[in-house]
């Protein structure tokens, strides 16, 4: 299975959002909550080409962007191969 985590803050709807369509796939996930961690935000904007928005979610080390970039890959079926499952 592949290594997801999520870059999150603790009111971010596009974060729960993201979050609760990983858990209805049973998609375990490294949550890294940047609220009240400018190190780790810092960290999440450099791995993150830049962006600074919540959720950045990466896969495998691959960034994939936000809530909508994920529900597209969801919708593209897309996802499940990044996550290494079969179609």
């Amino acid at each position: 299975m592949a290594h997801v985590q999520i870059y999150t803050t603790m009111m971010c709807p596009y974060c729960h959002r993201a979050k609760a369509l990983l858990e209805d796939k049973g998609v375990a996930f490294e949550e890294i909550d940047v609220t009240y961690d400018p190190k780790s935000r810092e960290a999440m904007t450099a791995r993150a080409g830049g962006r600074r928005t919540v959720p950045q979610i990466f896969i495998d080390g691959r960034a994939v962007g936000g809530s909508d970039e994920l529900a597209a890959l969801e919708e593209s079926g897309e996802l499940d191969t990044l996550l290494g499952r079969a179609a």
